[in-house]
């Protein structure tokens, strides 16, 4: 098997777009720009690691300079996907090209027919059925939840539905089989949502309730194989780190490692870079999505980039020669856009490896695919009929 990298991390800032796409005003979205918004409403703003990689080179910051001789290859990536979710963006990194939206519910809740059987199917009453915060429908709903027996099942920007349950009294096991009830009644192509996801929490009154790292992701499967498939069929190491296994519902996985935070899910990476393995090690960082993207609190995701920058310079120190490192993002989170929603961007494409010969600019690619396409090709392996991407290896050896 032909391979001229040994081990590939794929890292993927969640939200972490660098400016609005061509066709962003179809989505809603005018004027946005996640990366660039953040640097201009903070005072403070350090990422060396990033900055020695060429980010600010790809994206002019204000409190960032570019420098005069990236370590790595940069470019932007425009999304060929009708989209701008998480399981569109990465399923579109290793090769699905989607063209038939997720739905979502944001506006009106879920239908009343959806939220009828969901009650049947697990003897509670529901409330909330709205688009709302995570942390504001828990201090709304959380103790009439508790005390009455009730279920708070809710929404969001996203195509999700979500549904609340106490650990100390609903139960983590019960909470898990009421999401799996509501994965099964949204298979229906008219409820068709990307995730459900259990959301379970601890307290017993206003004031008290905080989420837990037990969440669950039940996410639909992959419309076909995709390059991670390709890897494992062939006997590679695929490695996933915080929320790929669900993304991707397990298909072409070897090891799964479930994240409490980012800083988390780079300590794991960091600890896997310790290890022998051939393959790829596939990271997700959600936090700057979840915590501070919907959440618009651009000081915040200015502060989860400092604190990944960190770790960035922990994994660079231990790369090996024939290591490749791509630093991405799957859509936009403008933290200081309208609303609550993702948004449609470009997203950063970061190489870097000890063994480069190389570095600049690289021409903006119309497809987050050049991704799966250039792992693919790197160790050997064909793409899954009905994937799409292009490699770039050759630039980058």
């Amino acid at each position: 098997m032909a391979k001229k990298f040994e081990r590939v991390f794929v890292i993927v800032l969640d939200s972490l777009g660098v400016g609005a796409m061509a066709d962003s005003e179809k989505f809603g979205d005018v004027g946005v720009d996640t990366l660039g918004h953040i640097s201009e409403s903070v005072e403070r703003f350090e990422i060396p690691n990033l900055q020695k990689l060429g980010l600010a080179n790809l994206k002019p910051l204000v409190q960032v300079a570019p420098v005069e001789h990236p370590g790595g290859y940069y470019m932007r990536m425009n999304e060929a996907s009708n989209g701008k979710d998480t399981m569109t963006g990465h399923w579109e990194m290793m090769g699905i090209r989607t063209m038939k939206p997720f739905i979502t519910f944001t506006e009106h809740g879920f239908p009343e027919e959806l939220i009828r059987e969901l009650e049947e199917r697990t003897g509670r009453k529901i409330i909330g059925n709205k688009s709302a915060s995570g942390t504001e429908i828990l201090e709304e709903l959380g103790e009439q939840e508790i005390n009455e027996g009730k279920l708070i099942v809710y929404t969001s920007a996203d195509s999700v539905l979500q549904i609340c349950g106490n650990e100390e009294t609903m139960g983590l096991d019960t909470l898990y089989h009421y999401c799996e009830i509501a994965r099964e009644l949204t298979m229906r192509d008219d409820w068709r949502v990307g995730r459900v996801i259990a959301r379970p929490y601890v307290g017993k009154r206003k004031g008290e309730f905080k989420r837990t790292s037990n969440r669950r992701d039940y996410a639909l499967k992959p419309t076909g194989p995709t390059v991670l498939n390709a890897l494992k069929d062939v006997g590679l190491d695929v490695i996933s780190v915080g929320k790929i296994n669900d993304i991707f519902v397990g298909e072409g996985i070897t090891e799964s490692n479930h994240s409490d935070s980012s800083v988390h899910g780079m300590e794991q990476t960091i600890a896997i870079a310790k290890q022998d393995f051939t393959g790829l090690c596939f990271t997700n960082l959600v936090d700057f999505d979840a915590l501070w993207g919907h959440r618009r609190n651009p000081a915040g995701y200015a502060e989860e980039l400092e604190r990944f920058d960190e770790k960035l310079g922990e994994l660079l120190s231990l790369l090996r020669e024939k290591d490749l490192v791509i630093i991405t993002a799957d859509h936009g989170n403008d933290p200081t856009y309208k609303g609550t929603d993702h948004t449609r961007e470009q997203v950063p494409f970061l190489a870097f490896s000890p063994a480069l010969q190389g570095n600049g600019p690289l021409d903006t690619v119309d497809t987050f695919a050049v991704i799966g396409a250039t792992i693919a090709e790197n160790f050997g392996v064909s793409m899954p009929e009905g994937t799409i991407g292009t490699s770039i290896l050759d630039t980058l050896i």
